[in-house]
């Protein structure tokens, strides 16, 4: 039971520490925006590093040639976002909206399944409202910028931090 007792003591502090991020995230939305997206495009930048790695052990010329390409491809790809983070921050209010409308879909369809005591009402509402930033900001692409991103990041990380806490404190009452 010590174990238990100590990953729920783990749980508990790491949703205090997402909330704590989303509140950060909250009071600073552009620079939490403009954080979030340069990210992103780090991750596709290393993503095309790989690429080209992975090219040289193609088995076969016309695999490796064509690896060289996507990587290559893929690496000016990054350098482009990440020298114009605007730009790269409208695509991923485009992907962001995707993405909060398929994990309010799967929040919401998780706590359909979960008991009361498991935290169904935080799961419902956290997909609820996944799915209303979600058409929000799809509604809103154009105009959104990084100062969006960071908002809907900051109210995420608050809803992930209270999931985890209320997660817990239902383990320890079951």
């Amino acid at each position: 039971m010590i174990g238990a007792d100590a990953s729920g003591k783990t749980m508990t502090a790491l949703g205090i520490l997402t909330i704590v991020l989303g509140v950060i995230a909250l009071m600073a939305p552009v620079m939490t925006g403009i954080s979030v997206a340069m990210f992103v495009g780090v991750l596709v930048l290393v993503g095309g590093i790989f690429r080209l790695i992975w090219a040289f052990r193609a088995d076969s010329l016309g695999k490796g040639i064509l690896g060289v390409l996507l990587g290559v491809l893929t690496i000016i790809a990054a350098v482009v976002l990440l020298s114009h983070p605007l730009l790269l921050a409208r695509t991923l209010v485009i992907l962001l909206a995707i993405y909060f409308i398929v994990d309010g879909v799967v929040e919401l369809m998780a706590g359909w399944r979960a008991s009361a005591e498991s935290g169904k009402m935080w799961l419902v509402l956290g997909g609820i409202v996944s799915i209303l930033l979600g058409v929000i900001l799809w509604m809103q692409s154009p105009l959104a910028g990084s100062w969006v991103l960071g908002i809907l990041f900051g109210i995420k990380l608050i809803f992930v931090g209270i999931i985890m806490i209320s997660g817990r404190r239902q383990q320890v009452s079951g």
